[in-house]
């Protein structure tokens, strides 16, 4: 008989945490559940650790070689999963009433695909996380939401949902397609696609133990490579928002499109492109804004009839791409102007011999004011 709940917990290279990540699930108050955990051909001690349970409700698999994340379809393949999914990660721990808690609410709310909870913070070494200015100190204690709000809080702002808090029904996870490629941002395009078509719930209470990593080394932590990563997964999770078929799902999401929106052409994308060139200063939004727009202009159905009913045309359109600077052009040439004088007037001093003269004096006038300051 399969158990009620099929928890999938990923691993890499977590030796010093992962015993404790599988504790917090084996002894979970709700007892009808089995563990798959999928490591992602770890080179520590983690696999040998894995491998040292003697549970029949464990089943593992390890990647032949890394290659930066794990399928749970590639994994087990047609094996068959419970009525619920959970996720959570190596180096996570959950609450001992996690399981119990979301259960009761999936079963006694049919209208949620998917339950979520608030996380504690903690760090390295298992204590509360104690920097309030760390970027992820409160960012999992989120209010409920109904699905559009979600959607115009992911699109605005991004993901604030903590995926090892996750608890969702068997047929949305099937249907939710996972992209390899989006290595920073698989979590936010799951819960995009999940918020299209189904209503969640965050139950509001910390039911996990969220480890943030020293030196910014987790998955999603702020480093060079991460912000320059994340720019580029948006760009490729901003396209779900063009499964929006509908002008009532429309204008829940973004009230700001009824004005795009004739009578006579309710043109879905046009409206949609319209408000993400206005509504938003991330560049990678407009981005995505003036791709719809040059699409609609192409389109010569479409454009037809928004020059007809709207008033878009080809000179509109090229009069946005002069304004809005995606790539931010003028604000690079500014600063290497900016530069460049610099340079030549450090030039210019440096072969000046009245500026090469009175050097010392002032040396001395910034020593002097240097003292004033500290007295």
């Amino acid at each position: 008989m399969t158990p009620k709940i099929s928890i999938i917990l990923t691993s890499y290279n977590h030796e010093q945490f992962i015993r404790e990540s599988i504790e917090s699930v084996l002894n979970q108050s709700y007892p009808h559940f089995e563990l798959l955990i999928l490591d992602d051909h770890s080179t520590d001690e983690s696999w040998s650790i894995i491998q040292s349970y003697h549970d029949s409700r464990i089943h593992t698999y390890q990647n032949a070689t890394n290659f930066g994340t794990c399928y749970i379809k590639e994994a087990f393949g047609d094996f068959p999963l419970g009525a619920y999914i959970a996720v959570t990660h190596s180096d996570d721990i959950w609450e001992q009433d996690k399981l119990e808690k979301q259960v009761h609410l999936l079963e006694n709310h049919q209208e949620y695909a998917t339950v979520f909870s608030h996380a504690k913070i903690i760090n390295e070494k298992g204590e509360d996380y104690s920097n309030t200015r760390n970027f992820y100190y409160a960012i999992f204690n989120q209010p409920n939401r109904s699905r559009h709000e979600w959607l115009r809080y992911f699109f605005m702002r991004g993901n604030v949902l903590c995926n090892p808090s996750a608890m969702m029904r068997k047929q949305p996870f099937l249907e939710l397609n996972t992209y390899k490629g989006l290595y920073q941002l698989s979590d936010m395009s799951l819960w995009v696609q999940l918020c299209l078509l189904y209503e969640i719930h965050v139950i509001q209470e910390k039911l996990v133990r969220f480890r943030v990593r020293d030196d910014a080394a987790n998955m999603s932590g702020n480093r060079p490579e991460t912000r320059i990563r994340h720019r580029f997964e948006i760009t490729r999770i901003l396209d779900f928002y063009k499964q929006i078929n509908s002008t009532k799902d429309l204008l829940a999401i973004f009230p700001e499109a009824q004005r795009y929106l004739h009578q006579n052409n309710k043109d879905i994308l046009y409206a949609l492109g319209k408000v993400a060139v206005e509504i938003s200063p991330e560049k990678t939004i407009q981005l995505f804004g003036l791709n719809l727009l040059y699409d609609a202009l192409n389109d010569d159905t479409r454009a037809r009839k928004l020059e007809k009913y709207q008033q878009f045309n080809l000179k509109e359109f090229v009069k946005l791409t002069g304004n809005i600077d995606v790539f931010s052009n003028e604000l690079i040439h500014t600063l290497t102007q900016e530069i460049d004088k610099g340079k030549e007037k450090e030039l210019f001093y440096s072969k000046s011999r009245s500026w090469r003269f009175t050097e010392p004096l002032r040396n001395l006038m910034r020593h002097w004011r240097n003292a004033i300051r500290k007295n």
